[in-house]
């Protein structure tokens, strides 16, 4: 597993831009247009994101200790990535964050905050449903602060999108108003985000992302057990904090600047289906009909979004 995730971060380096302070050795220019190279960074960010669950059910740990180390490795790893691409000045480069970068930081923290916490108090079925929501909340908050006016075939596919995850999740499922809105503010947190992200080309990508992780771990530490951890569990919790958070972080604020918002929105959706390909590939759990099928109405829909020439 870590070889493929090597295998895979190495080339996606590439794709960064030079103005995000990478190393030199990882600039490569690619022939492609803005709007597909957005496209692709969030997919693969997508595709990072999308393993939270795989780790979740690998380490043993309660989802508070998780959510402090991820953060703290992610943010740690995306230092490093600073340090060797500004010879050292990292602390420097947190001075041009802006208030936008802030809002960024303070409101991606308290995402995943929410997250966790939503977790704890309705059924993930709820929360993921919630979470679907989100092309059709960037959408509308996009249409209002950016009079950016979503065509119909992407209100068409967010509509699809979250068919797809409700039937994957089951409708059935019980919770209760706290953590329904819990999970609201989580999906809020997460279009204010493409938002910023949109329209805020000036905010510094690695700083932005690093100290979000950083937040997202000082939330959770006084909930967590930072050190009731296996000495076999550190490889694992690295790794997260290195694929989920760092490289998921980085390709999201990266990609989500060059395509309007509610298609970055609708191509996190597709985050629920691969979510059970992750744990199928590594623990051979084999995924319901239900799954399957909305996972696939869900693939079906985003796709078909992509691929539509008149959008």
């Amino acid at each position: 597993m870590i070889l493929s995730v090597v295998l895979l971060s190495y080339p996606l380096a590439h794709w960064l831009d030079m103005t995000m302070q990478i190393p030199l050795v990882l600039r490569f220019s690619l022939p492609m247009s803005t709007y597909c190279h957005g496209i692709l960074l969030v997919t693969c960010a997508t595709l990072a994101w999308s393993t939270a669950g795989l780790f979740t059910r690998a380490i043993a740990l309660d989802n508070w200790t998780l959510l402090l180390w991820r953060g703290v490795f992610g943010a740690l790893a995306i230092a490093v990535v600073m340090a060797m691409g500004n010879r050292g000045h990292v602390l420097r480069q947190f001075q041009g964050l802006g208030i936008a970068g802030w809002i960024f930081v303070f409101v991606s923290g308290v995402g995943m905050v929410l997250f966790i916490t939503a977790l704890n108090h309705t059924s993930v079925a709820r929360v993921s449903i919630m979470y679907a929501t989100v092309p059709l909340v960037t959408a509308l908050i996009a249409w209002w602060i950016l009079r950016e006016k979503p065509t119909r075939y992407a209100i068409a596919a967010s509509l699809v999108s979250l068919v797809g995850v409700s039937l994957m999740m089951g409708l059935s499922e019980k919770g209760n108003w706290v953590g329904d809105l819990l999970a609201l503010g989580m999906t809020l947190c997460l279009a204010i985000m493409m938002i910023i992200s949109r329209t805020r080309a000036e905010v510094p990508i690695l700083p932005a992302a690093c100290l979000s992780a950083l937040l997202s771990a000082a939330l959770a530490l006084p909930f967590s057990s930072p050190f009731n951890v296996e000495p076999e569990q550190w490889a694992m919790l690295v790794l997260f904090g290195v694929v989920n958070s760092a490289l998921g972080l980085i390709l999201f604020i990266i990609g989500s600047k060059k395509i309007p918002a509610i298609e970055t929105a609708l191509i996190t959706a597709l985050d629920a289906p691969l979510a059970p390909v992750w744990v199928w590939l590594l623990f051979n759990e084999v995924p319901g009909v239900f799954t399957i099928a909305g996972g696939t109405i869900v693939f079906v829909a985003v796709g078909a979004y992509l691929v539509t020439p008149s959008k």
